[in-house]
């Protein structure tokens, strides 16, 4: 039996900055991923939030070597109207800028960057067994390529995603909350791009309130197409046998900014139908483990959390399981538990009043004051834990109040 010091289950954003923060204090960190990168999974927009734990674990630099497309801020459509945020206008001291990545080339870089600074990444390999029982180490074993191997750890970060490896096999209940919504996504060779107004600028069309088109330019001229609405605009995919590239094409009907550019254009893949992502863990840790990113909750693709919660999640989490195997007594539920679903109700709040119209309101309102932009701009970039900010502070009420006073003033203006 081979003993190690941390457990890491998956290799996404989350394994990888938790496992390399860990492995620059010097701890041996394996990590089994039970695919073979570069794979491909969703959430190609980051937040600026991000950018800052790359930088503090040093993956940073081997992400900068990629040249991916920068993303300054973002643009949403409505009607014709446009709004548009830019994070180096923000409230929030922090960074002010991004990237728009093609996943697999993104993960990718991220692993193999873990795996210079000293994490041992398992590829193709699955955990078949785990016991806590004994108070002297956990014991656990990998089904690999070689086959079955026997290990023993301090402790393990479970970063799978929406696998939930510990929830499966430790019993640990997964909500999938109810949700209207769904999407569908394509990427297609956008090289035609240049002759088109700001064309590697992420923008949001809102098609209706409850519809939006996302669109994600990439640095390799591919762009990534997604819908994302209430189901009753999806049945057409929905069908045994159905055409869904001529779906996706009749979903572009509905675009005014970008119906000309990319209707009847080739995809690389047929359109990928998602739904039921919204979901939940019961439990977020326990006796010697602990979960981050995806594995502990999914919102809504809409603003890209999904990214930025996954790397805050795996960092703060093992700087808190340094300090454990430090000898040190955490308190989980105030330290990590807390902390997380803090930042979580308040993007669920955004999410919420998005699919609401509120938000929506707010944004193609024409006297939007300069510091309340900031402000929302700076919960937009991911920084949802800082209280100094109304937009964060005050999440449960702001919102509709300032919609409701956007809704007076458009009435008041259309009698006059």
């Amino acid at each position: 039996m081979k003993n190690i010091d941390v457990l890491v289950i998956g290799a996404g954003p989350s394994g990888t900055v938790a496992s390399t923060y860990l492995a620059n204090q010097g701890y041996n960190v394996m990590v089994v991923e039970k695919t073979s990168f570069p794979r491909y999974v969703i959430g190609e927009s980051l937040l600026p939030l991000s950018m800052g734990h790359f930088e503090k674990v040093g993956l940073l630099p081997a992400l900068e070597e990629q040249n991916f497309e920068i993303k300054e801020g973002a643009l949403f459509i409505k009607d014709g109207k446009e709004f548009r945020i830019s994070f180096d206008d923000n409230f929030t001291e922090g960074w002010t800028w991004t990237w728009q990545v093609p996943r697999r080339q993104f993960d990718k870089t991220l692993a193999d960057a873990a795996e210079r600074k000293g994490v041992n990444i398992k590829y193709l390999s699955t955990l078949k067994s785990i016991d806590f029982g004994s108070k002297e180490a956990v014991k656990f074993e990998v089904n690999t390529q070689k086959g079955v191997e026997k290990y023993s750890c301090k402790f393990v970060i479970d970063s799978s995603g929406y696998g939930g490896v510990l929830n499966r096999m430790l019993d640990i209940p997964m909500h999938v909350s109810p949700t209207s919504n769904m999407a569908t996504y394509v990427k297609l060779n956008d090289d035609t791009r240049a002759q088109w107004e700001n064309p590697t600028q992420i923008s949001f069309e809102i098609l209706k309130t409850d519809l939006w088109l996302w669109v994600i330019p990439f640095h390799n001229e591919n762009t990534s197409l997604g819908f994302v609405g209430n189901k009753k605009y999806f049945s057409e995919f929905l069908e045994e046998g159905a055409d869904t590239e001529a779906a996706f094409n009749n979903m572009f009907d509905h675009s005014i900014k970008f119906k000309e550019r990319f209707k009847g254009r080739d995809f690389l893949w047929k359109p990928t139908v998602h739904k039921d992502y919204t979901r939940s863990s019961e439990k977020f840790f326990g006796d010697r483990f602990v979960l981050t990113g995806n594995t502990t909750e999914f919102l809504d693709p809409v603003f890209s959390s999904g990214v930025a919660f996954a790397t805050e999640s795996g960092l703060v989490a093992a700087k808190l399981v340094e300090r454990e195997l430090n000898g040190e007594k955490i308190d989980w539920k105030k330290e990590y538990v807390d902390h997380l679903e803090y930042g979580i109700d308040v993007f669920r709040t955004y999410v919420k009043e998005w699919y609401s119209g509120d938000l929506q309101k707010i944004f193609f309102h024409a006297n939007v004051n300069s510091l309340m932009k900031k402000q929302l701009t700076s919960v937009l970039a991911g920084y949802v834990w800082d209280k100094k900010n109304p937009f964060v502070r005050k999440h449960k009420t702001i919102l509709n109040t300032l919609a409701e006073v956007a809704g007076i003033e458009k009435m008041t203006k259309a009698k006059a």
